[in-house]
């Protein structure tokens, strides 16, 4: 598994990361296991992927514990990244969403992550924290100056509990902010052959500041995976019902696209979304994926993204492809 730096903190983490959105359960992932889960931590870490990423948010607290559980005794070997700033301890914050009866709010204020940060170390049963992320930036009304924000990330890292400050889901206004005011490692953000927003600013932001850059949905939630064929039905509560990739004309191009990546997948001897992993760090050096693994299988399917190298030809040939699939999504009118 190759290696790569977080900005100029010093940690030392695998290119790709274990992501235990999902393994936080709730009404998102129902079927969730927690010895399942501790399985394929325990599986992901001997396969020499040593970063993995939470944040209390996920199954309210649960993920985190799993996490803790899974890593005891093995904590030296792990580069471990939580977050703070979805809020429910009290109605202090802008309101963000409701998720099982719990009024989640946007809380970047120094009194709220000091106790984020003390309930997290609790619950991964740590006494330090690799990395830390703002979970989101502070909005409208409760917006805490962004200064006092890093101040505090600053102090949290001076007192040992955390070694490295990020920020997730930010713009490019954002990572100034905590360039001017502070120091930021890595950012945070959706990215994948799909949604490329991030190519635009962001990304060409974090080369020139030495910022790493952590990948989340890199399979599109599962719309790049192989497995998603066209008479494929969504269940009604499906959070995917959102995403444009999933609907109508939309999602039979992508589908097709996905079958095209399987194709150019077997010439390396790989999954459809190894693939799909291997060409985000073709792009960008700085960029670690992260994979949202609940299941062993989900580790073996990733896994070789981390350590084939794609030719310039076939990452200039996917480039082609992608041009003709966004221009004809561009063309459905929307």
């Amino acid at each position: 598994m190759k290696r790569m730096q977080i900005g100029n903190s010093g940690i030392e983490a695998s290119v790709l990361t274990l992501g235990a959105f999902g393994m936080g359960g709730g009404f998102q992932f129902p079927d969730t296991d927690d010895t399942e889960s501790i399985r394929a931590i325990h599986a992901t870490l001997d396969a020499g992927i040593n970063c993995i990423d939470t944040a209390p948010v996920y199954g309210f607290g649960h993920s985190e514990e799993i996490v803790g559980k899974a890593i005891k005794g093995r904590r030296d070997q792990v580069v471990l990244s939580t977050k703070c700033g979805l809020w429910w301890g009290d109605e202090e914050g802008s309101y963000r969403f409701t998720w099982e009866g719990r009024r989640v709010k946007r809380n970047l204020s120094p009194r709220t992550i000091r106790i984020e940060v003390e309930e997290s170390l609790k619950r991964l049963d740590t006494d330090y924290i690799d990395i830390y992320y703002t979970h989101n930036p502070a909005m409208e009304p409760f917006l805490t100056p962004i200064e006092e924000t890093i101040d505090t990330l600053i102090q949290l890292k001076k007192e040992g509990k955390i070694r490295a400050i990020g920020a997730s889901n930010c713009e490019p206004q954002h990572i100034h902010s905590y360039i001017e005011h502070g120091e930021i490692a890595i950012v945070q953000k959706k990215y994948n052959m799909l949604s490329r927003e991030a190519e635009a600013e962001v990304l060409p932001l974090c080369k020139d500041n030495n910022i790493s850059f952590h990948a989340y949905s890199p399979l599109a939630q599962g719309l790049l995976s192989g497995h998603i064929g066209k008479g494929h039905v969504l269940p009604k509560d499906d959070t995917r019902h959102g995403d444009r990739w999933w609907q109508g004309e939309a999602f039979q191009l992508a589908v097709d696209f996905a079958q095209e990546l399987a194709l150019l997948a077997k010439e390396y001897s790989i999954s459809t979304s190894s693939l799909a992993v291997a060409y985000l760090r073709a792009k960008h050096e700085h960029v670690n994926v992260i994979l949202g693994i609940r299941k062993e299988r989900h580790l073996h399917e990733n896994l070789a993204g981390g350590s084939v190298s794609l030719t310039d030809d076939t990452v200039a040939e996917i480039d082609r492809r992608l041009q003709l699939l966004h221009a004809a999504d561009a063309g459905l009118g929307r």
